[in-house]
C-alpha cells in the first residue's frame, strides 16, 4: 500500500502558522488535487510531505512508513515542478536517466527505464534532443518521464502546467491523466485553476489560510458544497451570490424582487442570508424587467450574459442555443428552487 496519511500536520515559519493542523487520508493509487487560491498553502503541504518543508507538529506516513522526519531522498516520493528544471546542455534522453545514472544503476537498467518512460510519454522522436529544441510541453513531458524514471511510491505535482499557454494546458491534462490511469500510481497535484481539479482528480482538498475547508469527489463538491468559499470556487464561471432575508413566506431576494418558496424553520424568520445560483443553473426570461444586460461574452457553444439588478447586485447567466441576449437587454430570471443554495450570511456555512 502507498496511499499518503497527514495526522494533524502543522507548519510554522517562526512565530507565524501557516498550515493549522490538516488530517486527510490519500489512499492507494489516488489522484488527488490541493486547490484553493494563492497563498492558502497547497504548495507548503505538498512540500511538506516532498520533504522539502520541515514539518513543525503532526505526523506524516507514506505505506506503512512514517516519513515525517525522513530525507526526501528516503521517502520514495518524485517531484515535478512548475519550472522544468532541465538540464540545457543534455539530451532529453541524458535528463531523464541522469538521476538513475548518478545513483549508480547500470546503464541497461537506466535504457529500460528511460525506454518505457518514453514510451509513456510518446518522447521517442526527442531523444536526441536538448531542452532549447523542445517545445514547453514537451519540456514539461521530459520533466514528468523524469520523475517516471525513478520508480517512486507517490507522484508529486507543483503547479506543473502553469508556464503553458492555454492548448498546451488542455493537452497536457490529458496526458497526466492518462498516465494515472496506466501507471496506477498515487498523485498528489497542486493547482489554482479548479478546471484542472475538477477534470484530473479522483479527490479535491479545497484549502483556505491553511485550513481545509472540504475534501471529496469533483462532483460531490461541485453539488454539495458546505460552505460559501467552496460553492464559489468550484465551478466556472463562479456561483453567484445573493443577499436575503428569512421571512415567514420564504427567502426575500430583493435584487430577484421575488420571495423564493424555500421552507426553513420558523426560528430562522429575519436571519440575514446569502442566496447561491450557478450561471447554468438560470435561464434569461425576455418578457421580464428585473435586470439589465451589462455585457454579453460569446465563446461559440456557450455564451455567458452579465446582468445588473435594480439594487446594483450582479449575475451571470449562461447562455446556449441561437437566440441569445444582446447587451443593454432588459430581462428577467427563472431558475428552478431546488437549485438554490443558501449560506449564513454571517458564518457562511450551507444551510441544508
Amino acid at each position: 500500500m502507498t496511499g499518503v496519511q497527514l495526522n494533524n500536520v502543522i507548519k510554522r515559519y517562526g512565530d507565524v502558522q501557516v498550515i493549522h493542523g490538516i488530517d486527510l487520508t490519500i489512499e492507494d493509487g489516488e489522484f488527488c488535487v490541493f486547490v484553493g487560491p494563492s497563498g492558502c498553502g497547497k504548495s507548503t503541504l505538498l512540500r511538506m510531505v516532498a520533504g522539502l518543508e520541515e514539518t513543525t507538529e503532526g505526523s506524516m506516513t507514506i505505506g506503512e512508513r512514517d516519513v515525517t522526519r525522513m530525507d526526501p531522498a528516503q521517502r520514495g516520493v518524485a517531484m515535478v515542478f512548475q519550472t522544468y528544471a532541465l538540464y540545457p546542455h543534455m539530451t532529453v534522453e541524458q535528463n531523464m536517466g541522469f538521476g538513475l545514472k548518478m545513483n549508480g544503476h547500470p546503464k541497461a537498467e537506466i535504457d529500460k527505464k528511460v525506454g518505457e518512460a518514453t514510451r509513456i510519454l510518446k518522447l521517442e522522436d526527442y531523444l536526441k534532443r536538448k531542452p532549447a529544441a523542445l517545445s514547453g510541453g514537451q519540456r514539461q513531458r521530459v520533466s514528468i518521464g523524469r520523475a517516471i524514471v525513478r520508480g517512486p511510491e507517490v507522484f508529486l505535482f507543483d503547479e506543473p502546467l502553469s508556464n503553458l499557454d492555454a492548448e498546451l494546458r488542455v493537452e497536457m491534462r490529458v496526458e497526466i491523466a492518462r498516465l494515472h490511469k496506466e501507471i496506477g500510481a498515487t498523485m498528489i497535484y497542486v493547482t489554482h485553476d479548479q478546471v484542472e481539479a475538477m477534470t484530473l482528480a479522483d479527490k479535491i482538498v479545497v484549502l483556505r489560510a491553511g485550513v481545509i475547508e472540504q475534501v471529496g469527489s469533483p462532483m460531490d463538491l461541485y453539488r454539495d458544497p458546505d460552505n460559501k468559499f467552496v460553492a464559489g470556487f468550484i465551478g466556472s464561471p463562479a456561483m453567484n451570490f445573493l443577499s436575503g432575508t428569512v421571512t415567514a413566506d420564504g427567502v426575500k431576494v430583493p435584487s430577484l424582487q421575488d420571495t423564493l418558496k424555500i421552507k426553513l424553520q420558523a426560528a430562522d424568520i429575519g436571519r440575514d442570508v446569502v442566496v447561491g445560483l450557478r450561471p447554468e443553473h438560470l435561464v434569461l426570461d425576455p418578457k421580464g424587467k428585473t435586470h439589465t444586460i451589462d455585457l454579453t461574452e460569446s465563446l461559440g457553444g456557450v455564451s455567458y450574459a452579465y446582468l445588473l439588478s435594480e439594487t446594483g447586485e450582479k449575475l451571470v447567466v449562461e447562455e446556449r442555443g441561437d437566440e441569445r441576449s444582446t447587451m443593454g437587454d432588459t430581462v428577467g430570471l427563472r431558475f428552478d428552487t431546488a437549485r438554490v443554495y443558501l449560506f449564513d450570511a454571517e458564518t457562511e456555512l450551507r444551510i441544508r
